[in-house]
């Protein structure tokens, strides 16, 4: 009983480092010709936005709106797949309700 407590007391610190880790990972997301590029943190901050003035046309605000949503979307859609990946060794095989 105890070895499995210390197992156990080891995974939760994995899982907490590799939380730590991923969430001071840069990801960047990217719209059509990198016209917006978007940088989040792993907790799903946004930390930088760069648009091209190309992207910018007065008359056509949507494609603007559209191009940083798509740019978004990118970044989450990586924050995602990263999170899977690195967290979910840990849930796999558990049955756990919630997790």
């Amino acid at each position: 009983m105890q070895g499995m407590m210390k197992k156990m007391q080891k995974m939760q610190k994995e899982m907490q480092d590799s939380q730590a880790d991923l969430n001071s990972s840069a990801f960047t997301g990217k719209a059509s010709d990198e016209a917006v590029v978007v940088t989040f943190t792993g907790d799903k901050k946004m930390t930088d936005i760069n648009i091209k003035p190309e992207a910018i046309d007065p008359d056509d605000p949507d494609m603007l709106q559209d191009l940083i949503l798509m740019a978004v979307n990118d970044a989450m859609t990586q924050i995602d797949k990263t999170t899977e990946q690195t967290m979910g060794k840990y849930t796999q095989g558990l049955n756990i309700p919630g997790l």
